[in-house]
């Protein structure tokens, strides 16, 4: 039995246990101890049978031995003894043994008569900022339909609400301080909307001053934006490219499916005039790779062919999707039997995918490359993302909130930029919502990996950010089962590929 990945392998035992009568390390000694399951989750991979253990979210691969220990104690908890007699015909006593105490230390065995362990919700430390979202705008010059500024979608009125509708240069200033005084080595700055770009010239001086104040405090700062393409003039991808700005394009395909939701106020479609900006953008802008940013709803599924258009038609690096968040009687929401349709979509993705990375080619499918670094890095998750933690965003008016989707909601807000974080309300609210007061996920093996799943998309459909999407469930489940199945193929056939998610940062969980 081997560990793979970054989790430590967990070495034989130097000399073969040969007694009945000896201990199992880690057990109460004696054959009369009665062992059952702990919590994982199997899967097949290269014609090998791994363990994704659930506590710990280590992945290892059972041999012959632990694979025949797992299978014999599926029915119901057994003795070590009525073990070690099931399997002496396959297995030698001292080989049984060996493996019942791996399996032990690993927690994939427990004592049967041991309580399961009480959850611990450990008081969070303050952890310096990696990502402050800055919303420029929150006005945007199209009206997608699916647009949760939208009916019952919306968590603020930025039409008629009191917020201003553009940040002010003052403001963002006092947003680049904020981040350069709340961030580690590094601060991280997402320019965000609205559509960003309709306030460019506060963007652009707010680089600027940026660039100058961290070079003051003696600090690095990095800079990011989402646009819809529409507003990228030549002067604004010049300042991109020279910047070293990184990019991602909200679009959504092809033309008859970027134009059934993405369309300006008169109902004009967008694809026409972002297509020919994004051309020029990824001719120009060389430094980074510029992404892809997907909406995915009931009428546009079609995940290959929206793939094969953004990245082998128009080039870009790498193609990101994520289902619609809306109300469920909205039109555009994904039904159940449509979330079947996206796992099989993604799934056939995704093996196209596992082909490239053996043949050591790139492939732009960046959700299976994000869940396999959570994989690969065993992140157990007590919450689904950044936010509220290493992920903070800001209103027009200032406001910090727990992102940039709570961007001005006071029920959502953690302070402001010129009077800092309010330490206790964002206590408060990671208590509350820790993956251990989730009832349902206690019961789920992806719990380590979802942890319940988006806040906005919990607010969107039940009113509130503390529960779980169950509605959600069902696919995480199944993708990431998938995304398991392609890590153990490459950790056997191609282990090289998976060096490079060694000691890489956490981008995942800080995307927005």
């Amino acid at each position: 039995m081997s560990a793979t990945g970054n989790t430590p392998a967990t070495d034989h035992p130097a000399a073969p246990v040969e007694q009945a009568g000896q201990a199992v390390p880690g057990i109460t000694p004696g054959v009369d101890t009665v062992v059952r399951l702990g919590e994982f989750h199997t899967f097949e991979a290269a014609g090998e049978r791994f363990g994704y253990m659930v506590p710990s979210a280590a992945v290892f691969a059972f041999d012959p031995c632990a694979s025949a220990i797992v299978d014999a104690l599926a029915g119901g908890a057994r003795s070590i003894g009525d073990l070690c007699a099931a399997l002496e015909a396959r297995f030698q006593p001292g080989e049984v043994w060996d493996t019942l105490g791996e399996l032990y230390r690993i927690r994939a065995i427990n004592e049967a008569k041991a309580p399961a362990p009480t959850p611990k919700i450990l008081p969070l430390t303050v952890i310096p900022l990696q990502t402050l979202v800055v919303n420029v705008t929150n006005q945007c010059n199209l009206s997608c339909e699916y647009c949760y500024e939208f009916g019952e979608d919306k968590i603020v009125d930025t039409e008629n609400g009191q917020q201003p509708k553009f940040m002010s240069e003052e403001t963002a200033r006092q947003a680049i301080d904020f981040a350069l005084r709340e961030s580690g080595r590094t601060a991280m700055v997402t320019f965000f909307g609205g559509e960003t770009l309709m306030n460019f010239p506060v963007l652009k001086k707010t680089v600027a001053y940026a660039r100058q104040r961290a070079k003051e405090v003696g600090k690095d700062i990095d800079f990011s934006l989402t646009t819809n393409a529409t507003l990228l003039k030549p002067d604004v991808i010049d300042f991109l490219a020279d910047e070293r700005i990184g990019v991602t394009i909200s679009i959504d395909g092809p033309q008859e499916i970027q134009d059934k939701f993405r369309v300006f106020q008169n109902g004009r479609g967008s694809y026409d005039i972002a297509a020919p900006k994004i051309k020029a953008l990824l001719a120009r802008h060389k430094s980074r790779p510029i992404g892809a940013r997907v909406t995915l709803t009931r009428q546009t599924l079609d995940v290959m062919r929206i793939y094969r258009h953004l990245h082998d038609e128009m080039g870009f690096w790498e193609v990101g999707f994520a289902p619609v968040t809306t109300a469920p009687q909205r039109g555009h929401a994904i039904s159940d039997a449509g979330f079947d349709h996206l796992l099989a979509q993604f799934r056939a993705l995704a093996q196209d995918f596992l082909q490239a990375s053996l043949e050591n080619r790139h492939h732009g499918f960046s959700n299976v490359r994000e869940t396999l670094q959570e994989i690969h890095q065993g992140h157990a998750k007590a919450y689904p993302c950044g936010a509220g933690i290493g992920l903070l965003g800001v209103a027009t008016d200032g406001q910090v909130s727990l992102c940039h989707r709570f961007a001005g909601s006071e029920a959502h807000s953690f302070g402001s930029v010129t009077g800092g974080v309010d330490r206790a309300r964002q206590a408060d609210f990671l208590d509350s919502h820790h993956i251990n007061h989730k009832t349902d996920c206690q019961a789920c093996w992806a719990r380590p990996i979802c942890a319940g799943g988006c806040y906005h998309e919990a607010h969107t459909r039940y009113g509130s950010t503390e529960g779980p999407n169950l509605h959600y469930c069902e696919w995480i489940r199944g993708w990431t089962h998938t995304c398991l199945e392609i890590y153990g193929e490459l950790a056997v056939k191609n282990p090289g590929f998976l060096r490079q998610f060694d000691g890489a940062d956490d981008e995942a969980s800080q995307r927005h």
